[in-house]
């Protein structure tokens, strides 16, 4: 006789399967945090003390571990992007989401450069996720515009992608701890010209 869904036995397997799931994600972001982006998996695998079939298992490809990782962090800034704008003049609020945005993209080494390249990707488990960070950018860049804040002929796709390389920057020693100026700069460059 097998047991029911309700059983304490079931109960216990799947209260097994969701530590080893939370214990998995808790080692990878250590891992991620340490190896960057293109950490191995297999030693994800290893050091959460889990068969790489279970590492499989809950995660299938590299993607949808990172998405699972990032997820939360970008429904975060999805939801900032929409309470800014409601809160906050254009220039202001973009200014301020694009700062978050680079802090969050700068989170894993090699984070920066995957999420512009996911964009590239509709069958990649971070496109989605991707595409609505991007979107929300893209509203507030559009509200900035409509404004006057910031030159017509920039759109939300090209400031995710400055705000990617200047993300990136972090990676390198020689730029640590500068990225917010350079983003500052960055964000100067897109303001509209005095006259234009």
């Amino acid at each position: 006789m097998s047991a029911g869904p309700d059983s304490p036995g079931h109960r216990d397997r799947r209260a097994d399967a969701r530590r080893n799931y939370d214990h998995i994600l808790a080692t990878a972001a250590v891992v991620l945090a340490e190896q960057g982006v293109q950490a191995s998996l297999r030693d994800v695998a290893r050091r959460a003390d889990v068969g790489l079939g279970t590492l499989y298992r809950h995660f299938p490809t590299r993607e949808a571990l990172l998405e699972t990782l990032l997820r939360q962090g970008f429904e975060r800034l999805v939801e900032l992007a929409g309470s800014l704008r409601a809160t906050h003049p254009p220039e202001q609020a973009l200014t301020r989401w694009l700062h978050e945005l680079a802090a969050g993209a700068s989170v894993y080494r090699g984070l920066p450069a995957s999420l512009v390249a996911t964009l590239q990707d509709p069958t990649s488990a971070l496109f989605a996720s991707c595409s609505a960070l991007q979107n929300a950018g893209a509203g507030l860049v559009e509200n900035a515009q409509q404004a006057g804040a910031v030159r017509a002929d920039i759109t939300g796709p090209d400031v995710f992608a400055l705000v990617g390389a200047v993300a990136s920057m972090a990676e390198h020693s020689a730029f640590r701890g500068r990225t917010a100026l350079l983003l500052d700069v960055v964000i100067d460059g897109l303001k509209r010209p005095a006259g234009g």
